[in-house]
């Protein structure tokens, strides 16, 4: 029996790369999309591909693709939850509607994708809940601080989770935590501030202009994002799943401070158990 993943966010990116990468392997694979003609059109020669319409900031439409799935499977093994986007703006500059956006799918997004699918893993009887977080929800960082509120928001949820999931329901948690990702920045973070207003002559400029600067210059060649969707294959084949995962060594090299105790979480996790529920 083929095993089913369900990606959010999975028209471009590390949603798609994974996408591609579970249907190559065998899997049946859901793959949520805003775009699904034009998904639909680009990839109906992979096998075991289906792109479904899916917008995480609506608990309806996500509920409608659970449904889908477990009456055309029966099961899910895999819930990613991948949706989401960045944002670069200081905090004194955000208007609360675009602040409200990022929390709408970063973070509820991915609570209102899990509450949907938890019933379909409790009947499959195991599972595996992977969400994709970031080196900033480990680290804060300049004219960040709202992407990193929600990721650091996603990074509580999770942790919290997995302190119970795993001995009630035998269901996994694991943090996937990239570093910089090709493209994304200029193609996606830059899209989203020239869409908005553009670069504020400002107070800010000169130290989003500093930030922009160094980050170029430090991720001269980021991970691609087939290369993350490689890391999320090794992941669900190993035996214990770690909390926590970077997907590359500057992503490790650039949190070691925050988590040189504990790089997987589980230890954590574990402790935490142990003291409150005595598991």
């Amino acid at each position: 029996m083929k095993k089913v993943i369900c990606i959010t966010g999975a028209s471009s990116g590390i949603g798609l790369a994974t996408a591609l990468k579970f249907a190559n392997e065998g899997w049946t694979v859901y793959a949520g999309t805003r775009h699904l003609e034009r998904e639909q059109e680009l990839y109906r020669d992979v096998a075991d591909l289906q792109f479904i319409e899916l917008e995480v900031t609506q608990p309806e439409s996500i509920q409608q693709v659970i449904d889908r799935i477990e009456a055309e499977q029966g099961r899910l093994d895999v819930l990613f939850c991948n949706a989401g986007y960045g944002y670069l703006r200081a905090l004194g500059q955000a208007p609360f509607p675009e602040i409200e956006d990022v929390f709408n799918t970063n973070v509820y997004g991915v609570m209102h994708t899990i509450r949907a699918a938890l019933p379909l893993l409790q009947k499959t009887g195991y599972g595996h809940i992977v969400a994709t977080s970031s080196v900033g929800g480990l680290v804060g960082q300049p004219m960040n601080e709202v992407y990193c509120a929600s990721k650091f928001a996603v990074e509580g949820l999770l942790e919290s989770l997995a302190t119970y999931y795993k001995p009630q329901f035998n269901i996994d948690i694991t943090l996937l935590e990239p570093g910089a990702i090709a493209t994304e920045f200029n193609s996606t973070v830059m899209g989203h501030v020239a869409s908005t207003g553009g670069v504020l002559e400002d107070e800010y400029k000169p130290i989003l202009d500093a930030y922009r600067a160094a980050f170029l210059e430090r991720n001269v060649e980021p991970q691609s994002a087939e290369s993350v969707a490689e890391v999320m294959w090794e992941l669900v084949q190993l035996e214990t799943k770690p909390l926590r995962l970077r997907t590359s060594e500057r992503a490790e090299e650039f949190v070691l401070r925050k988590v040189s105790t504990d790089p997987t979480g589980l230890e954590g996790v574990l402790s935490t158990r142990k003291i409150q529920l005595n598991m």
